[in-house]
């Protein structure tokens, strides 16, 4: 039986939640967070964690709110950064200020698939904390149970085919049997290349991702025209 391994952004939610709502969301947080937190344990890790990737010995929270701006600013999927994004966004999650966009059509086809049997996994550049929270604090409720497992960048980043290969293994499948759904060409382009079934979302409300259109075992529109019990994907 198939095992599906879904893209977050473009694919099960608006890119425009992402973009509109959780990022300014954690972006106006991010100083008044690390002043209230740095001296708890894990963002004392993180602070450090940041040094290391900004190429510095040691960021004080002040040197360390400007550096994770800086990434947020350029777009850089830092995994640091995603973390801490993650955190801010538990509080707003729990405190029923956010709720996780999902399409109504991918709420559905979710439950449709795991009800089959499906295991269905998530692989996206936020971390896997955020991930945990959208689904579970969704606009259609907790989907959390719908899951058997999460990836983000600490295994690769997601245009490498190399991430693939090693997450087929996690997975305990054979890539072939793993269909890969994303708006990104190129998330698309490396998962094709490490075998995978892929099928490649073009949603109405979202343009399609990074370039010219990929090779791909199927292309759809919404979750209802995808049938992962079919020869293809």
């Amino acid at each position: 039986m198939s095992i599906i391994l879904t893209d977050i952004e473009g694919t099960t939610g608006s890119i425009a939640f992402v973009k509109n709502v959780l990022f300014p969301y954690a972006r106006e947080r991010i100083p008044a967070y690390l002043a209230e937190n740095a001296d708890e344990p894990q963002v004392a890790t993180l602070i450090r964690d940041a040094a290391r990737d900004a190429g510095m010995e040691t960021l004080s929270w002040e040197e360390a709110a400007t550096v994770f701006l800086a990434w947020m600013d350029a777009d850089l999927k830092v995994t640091t950064l995603k973390t801490l994004q993650g955190m801010i966004w538990e509080s707003g999650y729990r405190d029923g200020v956010l709720r996780g966009h999902v399409y109504d059509d991918a709420a559905e086809g979710l439950a449709r698939w795991h009800e089959a049997g499906h295991k269905i996994y998530v692989y996206s550049s936020g971390s896997i904390a955020a991930q945990r929270l959208l689904f579970a604090f969704s606009d259609h409720g907790d989907l959390s149970g719908l899951f058997s497992g999460y990836f983000d960048t600490t295994i690769g980043l997601k245009n490498d085919p190399d991430s693939y290969r090693r997450i087929a293994p996690r997975i305990g499948a054979a890539p072939a049997d793993i269909i890969f759904l994303s708006d990104s060409a190129g998330e698309i382009a490396a998962a094709h290349t490490a075998g995978l079934r892929t099928v490649w979302m073009v949603r109405s409300d979202t343009p399609p991702q990074d370039g010219p259109s990929p090779t791909c075992d199927a292309q759809a529109r919404t979750f209802d025209e995808i049938d992962p019990d079919a020869t293809g994907a």
